[in-house]
Parts: structure tokens; C-alpha cells; sequence
């Protein structure tokens, strides 16, 4: 394949990954379905963070944009093309991870929660081990079912950063091969005949 094609094929795979975390983290602001969290600023800073739309967003779609224009003939479908977006691919590297380690830290510190009457993070200090003891999930009585929302929205965010780091990880490599090999595209074929 192609070093441009691979290019369009990894940009196409960044964009639904790039809209999933976006949608998980705008999500997470609204546990159990309702506004009302939000308002009162019962949130989990992990939630404030916004790793879902900045680092797996915003600064993986940048990159993507990018990515996808070096597939394409024109100004970026070129070898100088194919460098840059080696430094953009090293941007959505880094965004993912950001929004790795947010997710990591929301799944790890568990979600906020009404216990025994007030606003607190009762498994904040478990190791996480209240994720496989769901007798445990039941100490949070506000909102209606807050670990099984968190950790599965976070646990969400976690699968796609690493996907995202995958893929931004090879367009990496293939971004240095488009560089020293050119894209196949027909107009730089063309100049080497």
C-alpha cells in the first residue's frame, strides 16, 4: 500500500474514534441522565478534565485533518507533506494519551456520589477494586447507578485513546517513509519518470 493511501485509510479510522470520545466525555457530564448533576457541580474532576473532547477530541481531529490531506494531490500529497504530518501524528499521540491517563484516573478514583448523606468518592482509596465487587456499587445511593455510568464511559475513553495511539503511532512511521519514499501520487510518479 501506498504511503498516501495508508494515510487516508488511518485518517478514516481517527475521525468515528475521534467523535466517541468526544461524545463519552460530553456524556460524562451528564450521569444518570439527568442535568441536575451538572448544575449542583457534582462531578468528578476527571469529568472537568476533558479528555474526551480535548485530548482525544480536539487533538486528535487536528491531526486527522491533516493526515487525510496528505493521501489527497495537491499541496500536502508530497514528501514535505508526508514530514509534517509526522509532528501531527506526534500531536494526536500525545492527545490520546492525555486522554488516556484522565480515563485511567477516572476509573481509578471512582465517580462522585451521594454516600451515607453527602457528596463525597468513597472508592477514591480502593485500588480500584471496587470495580469487580458490585455488592460495593450500591453504597453510592445518588445518582442511580454512577459506578456502572463512570466506569464504563471511562473504560470507553481508555479503548479509544489507545486505538487513537496506535494509529497515530503508525501514520508516524509512515509519514517517515512518505518522506523518503514519496506518496504515489500520479504527479510526484510523474516527476520521477
Amino acid at each position: 500500500m501506498c504511503t498516501g493511501k495508508c494515510s487516508r485509510c488511518i485518517a478514516c479510522a481517527l475521525y468515528p474514534l475521534v467523535f466517541l470520545s468526544m461524545l463519552c466525555n460530553i456524556i460524562l457530564f451528564f450521569p444518570g441522565g439527568s442535568v441536575k448533576y451538572s448544575k449542583e457541580g457534582h462531578l468528578t474532576d476527571e469529568v472537568k478534565y476533558l479528555g474526551g473532547l480535548i485530548g482525544g477530541g480536539l487533538m486528535v481531529l487536528i491531526p486527522a485533518l491533516y493526515i487525510s490531506l496528505t493521501g489527497e494531490d495537491g499541496c500536502c500529497g508530497n514528501r514535505c507533506g508526508m514530514f509534517l504530518s509526522i509532528g501531527f501524528a506526534a500531536e494526536g499521540v500525545a492527545g490520546a494519551l492525555y486522554s488516556f491517563i484522565v480515563a485511567v484516573q477516572g476509573v481509578g478514583n471512582g465517580p462522585l456520589c451521594k454516600y451515607n448523606g453527602e457528596w463525597t468518592r468513597p472508592f477514591k482509596n480502593s485500588n480500584a477494586s471496587y470495580i469487580s465487587d458490585s455488592k460495593l456499587w450500591s453504597v453510592c445511593t445518588e445518582p442511580t447507578n454512577v459506578v456502572q455510568f463512570n466506569t464504563g464511559l471511562f473504560s470507553t475513553l481508555m479503548a479509544v485513546s489507545c486505538l487513537q495511539v496506535i494509529l497515530c503511532t503508525i501514520q508516524t512511521i509512515n509519514g517517515f517513509f512518505g518522506c523518503l519514499c514519496g506518496t504515489c501520487n500520479k504527479s510526484e510518479t510523474a516527476t520521477i519518470n
